[in-house]
């Protein structure tokens, strides 16, 4: 029996076959007339129609990844030769300046202009002197030496002279700064820091030692901007209003997205969270279901486009999408083979997802940092099932500091039982003997290898459930012959 080629599954394809052809570009792949030829010929010998059409597809959204990423990379040459160069530099901060452990104020600066008034793709890395006081919005005037950065930043300007020529200081950024202020009234430190981490994703201040503890147990997830974050938001509205009208409930949700996309910023595990979200949303509304793959494949190469720089150099956006399959594929698959009793056990299901997506991080992680936590799981049961309960708690503390001050420490107790919990629960366990490893290398073949083997195991568990809910049915599949879906 034939099958038909199902859209989605064409769609998976393209999704891939885009982020592939971004990650070839930076490796100075570009778009050849000789893929024509190569079609030419997988027609003369394929001769079926679905076949074509995945080579089609496939061509095309890899050549659409390497013109966009080539593009790009044209851009970026640019900075090659202002490298090691006194040079003056015009930014738009993106975020508050924040007092570094150099001593020096340090922000993220977008829309790059030099002194010859050329604008220049990317963020830059700034650290200098100069002006006290540099908030979101505000244009700054740098001076010093362009060096080259890592991750998603193209350069950095470290003890760089900074003049500010026009103080813009944004609305949702005043209210986040009053928000803040609010926090410390109400919550001593540490605690104000943590709520603040696990609220919006801010961690600048945050003692050193705490953020330590954090990352020797597994739980530095819980102070970084995340889906997590955007899933409780999205469950309280769903709740709320989904009984009494859809389209309100969607509405809301959708607002509500987009408000946390402004009040935290466009990091790429948000903005990987918003999108699969809002389809989510989508698919609820209209009654239909999309397999957790393609929302992860859609989501990636989204980010990707608009920022092929997430492929080239940045690793948190490869560990958010590895454990977003972890949580979203992985999990449901183990999930059904468990008795009814413990799926429907709230500490069982959160030990699962952590499991799983420790399972999808740690060999990316091992090859990267080599580290490992052996107390990550524990410290995950432990604390992350009452994270929904300490945002609440956190965000009535905050609210209280801002407009009842005098009473805000009476409000904020249970805030701060419930976080001083939490950073004890950190701190025991990150003292644990051996609990947290270095220098446990994995080689890039290991790697590959284990995610293979840890891909063809959740084929296996897919294909023997084929759970068909999570399929979106396309009306004319049925008419499409000669390939398996």
């Amino acid at each position: 029996m034939r099958h038909g080629l199902r859209r989605t599954t064409l769609q998976l394809w393209a999704f891939i076959a885009v982020i592939l052809g971004l990650g070839f570009a930076y490796y100075g792949l570009k778009p050849n007339p000789i893929w024509l030829v190569v079609l030419g010929i997988l027609v003369c010998i394929l001769r079926r129609r679905n076949y074509i059409k995945v080579c089609l597809v496939v061509l095309l959204a890899l050549g659409l990844g390497l013109w966009r990423g080539g593009h790009v990379q044209d851009r970026l040459s640019v900075y090659e030769s202002l490298y090691d160069q006194k040079i003056t530099l015009t930014v738009r901060a993106q975020q508050d300046a924040n007092y570094n452990k150099y001593k020096q104020f340090t922000f993220d600066g977008g829309s790059v202009e030099t002194d010859e008034d050329v604008l220049l793709p990317g963020k830059i890395l700034v650290s200098g002197y100069g002006s006290n006081s540099i908030l979101q919005g505000d244009l700054v005037q740098l001076e010093g030496k362009l060096k080259p950065a890592y991750g998603t930043y193209v350069a950095k300007m470290s003890y760089a002279q900074m003049t500010v020529l026009e103080h813009k200081p944004e609305l949702i950024a005043e209210l986040r700064r009053n928000f803040v202020n609010g926090m410390n009234n109400a919550l001593p430190e540490p605690a104000a820091s943590f709520a603040m981490g696990i609220l919006v994703g801010q961690r600048a201040t945050l003692p050193e030692a705490v953020k330590q503890d954090l990352l020797m147990v597994g739980l530095t997830h819980i102070i970084a901007v995340s889906g997590y974050n955007l899933t409780i938001i999205l469950r309280a509205s769903k709740g709320l209003l989904a009984k009494q009208s859809k389209r309100l409930s969607l509405g809301l949700s959708i607002s509500l997205i987009l408000v946390f996309l402004a009040i935290t910023g466009s990091s790429a595990s948000i903005v990987r969270a918003a999108i699969v979200s809002m389809l989510s949303i989508w698919a609820l509304y209209y009654g239909r279901n999309i397999k957790p793959i393609n929302l992860i494949a859609l989501a990636a190469a989204i980010t990707a486009w608009a920022n092929p720089l997430y492929v080239w150099k940045d690793m948190s956006w490869y560990l958010s999408f590895l454990a977003f399959y972890g949580v979203m594929v992985l999990a449901p698959l183990v999930a059904t083979r468990l008795k009814p009793r413990i799926r429907n056990s709230l500490l069982a299901m959160i030990a699962v997802e952590s499991i799983c997506a420790e399972i999808m991080t740690l060999p990316y992680v091992l090859h990267n940092f080599e580290q490992l936590s052996l107390v990550g799981l524990p410290a995950n049961v432990l604390v992350v099932a009452l994270i929904p309960l300490a945002m609440l708690l956190s965000l009535f503390a905050g609210l209280a500091g801002m407009f009842a001050a005098s009473i805000a420490g009476w409000i904020a107790l249970p805030a701060k039982i419930l976080i001083t919990y939490m950073l004890d629960i950190a701190h025991v366990l990150s003292k644990t003997p051996h609990g947290f490893m270095e220098g446990i290398a994995m080689s890039t073949q290991q790697m590959i290898c284990l995610y293979s083997v840890i891909l063809i195991v959740t084929s296996l568990l897919w294909f023997k459930i084929k759970p068909e809910s999570d399929i979106i049915t396309d009306k004319k599949s049925d008419k499409l012959q000669g390939a398996e879906a």
